[in-house]
């Protein structure tokens, strides 16, 4: 579906804290169409002015369920998502429109590799997909490199590691500050990282990336570096606040 789907009531039933800044929301829009793994819908917030801000945030939810759910990291001098992480409670409304977004989905019929990348909150769509491998019981390999600034920044922590198994492996990526025990130095995604913690381009695996735009447009490029196909490739930014 696109940005021409109309704008749904959405009542927040349940907020949880995710990391210092961030928040999990879960909304009911009745009437929802459903979505597939890695879309995201557009949220409008409406003020008693009329002034109306609008922006897109990407989906951990797929399938039928009319129960949405949103991970929010607050942004400085953010205008909507400081609203969403430390204001919203159950029984407020939102509005939101999807979902949207073609291209940046994984279903579980590809038999491809699947090599998972993001940076902080990018990580929302490729829990989605997480879980769907998880519910289909998948055999094609997927595997997540996460980069998060340290331990307490990242979200979903302790769901994806209960995910892990023979199919499906996690790395971690400490910008700043790494937990005890861990090799890797902490420092941002680099050549050294993409060849340690990926799936190898000579396995032709389909890469999803997702976070800042900065973030996302210096691993494609490191990818690409490493000889993975830039029509294998796909990216999913963010950056409104």
């Amino acid at each position: 579906m696109t940005t021409s789907s109309p704008w749904l009531v959405a009542r927040v039933v349940e907020t949880r804290p995710a990391t210092p800044h961030g928040r999990v929301l879960h909304l009911r829009v009745a009437g929802w169409p459903g979505n597939l793994a890695g879309q995201h819908v557009d949220v409008r917030l409406t003020a008693e002015d009329g002034y109306q801000a609008v922006r897109s945030y990407s989906l951990a939810s797929s399938g039928d369920s009319e129960i949405l759910e949103l991970a929010v990291d607050e942004l400085p001098n953010g205008e909507v998502s400081p609203y969403l992480v430390e204001d919203v409670l159950p029984g407020d409304e939102l509005e939101v429109r999807g979902p949207i977004g073609a291209y940046f989905v994984w279903t579980p019929e590809r038999a491809e590799p699947v090599q998972l990348i993001a940076g902080g909150s990018g990580i929302v769509p490729l829990v989605a997909m997480a879980r769907v491998h998880a519910l289909a019981a998948g055999t094609v390999p997927m595997r997540l490199l996460y980069s998060v600034r340290s331990q307490d920044d990242a979200f979903y922590a302790d769901e994806l590691i209960g995910l892990e198994r023979d199919a499906f492996t996690v790395d971690w990526a400490y910008t700043r500050s790494a937990p005890p025990g861990v090799l890797r130095p902490a420092g941002r995604v680099d050549a050294a990282t993409i060849a340690a913690s990926t799936i190898p381009a000579a396995e032709h695996p389909s890469v999803y990336v997702c976070g800042p735009t900065g973030f996302v447009e210096a691993v494609a490029d490191l990818l690409v570096a490493a000889g993975h196909s830039p029509d294998r490739i796909r990216t999913e930014r963010f950056g409104g606040a």
